[in-house]
């Protein structure tokens, strides 16, 4: 055993602690061999819908190596987004939870850059890069080989200790760590309620969601019109779904997330339907003026809420 590598772990994790992540697990870095046929099969399937980036950097996806030179490990960390508040008028639409309060690639970005800077400020000069789901990165294989949970039914990771309303990130850096060596072990079991509660059916087989028919790609990932064939079946959803997580038996021990910028603002939670379905692009623009909404611009959040009203126009 490596002393010194052990210590740097543990320095390592204490302060992912103290920045306020839920989890940290570390994975040594190398080429993610399982998961290339899976990745493949799942894209010939078209199952990404219309996101092509998908089909870019197959190999970096794969292999943390070409992403940053010399990579030895991979910090996987997870933060916590969890919230029991809820919009006043159940009538209105809805909104998911993880996009009630700041956008998280900002927040976890600033998190994993104080990270970085303790690990050199600490260590020494260390290569690395940071990454919050908008590169080629396959953020739940790392996440589940480090520990941090396993992936469930419904493709979310899930721990069994806080259930799965959490973000993941990643370090990747050229020093080495210690390796979690306990990837998370599938708790499933036989419970299909993920399954059988999917409003669109997205998810197709068990592990297996096709991208294209998800309430939250076809929210804010698609560009052109809702199809028609999906008409009354979003169950009043306008950005996100958290159906398959609010059902999940593991969700029951989700606990409240502590990190401020997550707290949603009073305006979002107290619209009425009525406000929605009239929402300016002034009052887009002052609800969501931090909030990962502004994704799908005042065009998109609008399309979504008349796909929700009678008629079919999308």
């Amino acid at each position: 055993m490596n002393l010194l590598q052990s210590r740097h772990t543990e320095m390592i994790k204490a302060e992912a602690a103290r920045l306020g992540f839920l989890f940290c697990g570390i994975s040594k870095a190398g080429f993610l061999e399982k998961e290339a046929p899976r990745l493949e099969n799942w894209l010939k399937q078209g199952m990404h819908g219309e996101m092509k980036y998908m089909e870019n950097h197959f190999d970096k996806r794969l292999d943390p190596t070409l992403l940053v030179d010399g990579a030895k490990s991979v910090i996987s960390l997870a933060l916590n987004y969890y919230s029991d508040e809820k919009q006043a008028d159940p009538e209105a639409p809805r909104i998911s939870k993880y996009a009630y309060g700041h956008d998280y690639h900002h927040v976890i970005k600033s998190k994993l850059a104080q990270l970085m800077d303790f690990i050199r400020g600490h260590i020494g000069e260390v290569d690395g890069r940071a990454f919050v789901d908008s590169a080629p990165v396959l953020d739940k294989a790392w996440a589940k080989m480090s520990g941090i949970g396993w992936v469930g039914k419904n493709a979310n990771l899930i721990n069994p200790k806080a259930g799965s309303f959490f973000f993941i990130a990643e370090l990747i850096t050229d020093l080495a760590l210690d390796a979690d060596i306990d990837p998370g072990k599938d708790h499933c079991g036989t419970c299909t309620r993920c399954i059988d509660a999917c409003p669109t059916e997205a998810i197709v087989a068990p592990y297996v969601v096709d991208g294209s028919r998800c309430i939250s790609y076809l929210t804010i990932e698609l560009k052109n019109a809702i199809p028609g064939e999906f008409k009354d079946k979003m169950d009043n959803w306008m950005f996100g779904c958290d159906v398959c997580q609010d059902v999940c038996p593991w969700n029951r021990f989700s606990v409240l997330h502590t990190e401020r910028a997550f707290e949603p603002p009073a305006d979002l939670l107290n619209m009425k339907k009525h406000e929605w379905e009239e929402i300016t692009e002034e009052v887009f623009a002052r609800v969501f003026r931090h909030s990962p909404v502004k994704r799908t611009k005042f065009a998109g959040l609008t399309r979504n809420i008349r796909f929700l009203g009678p008629g079919t126009e999308s």
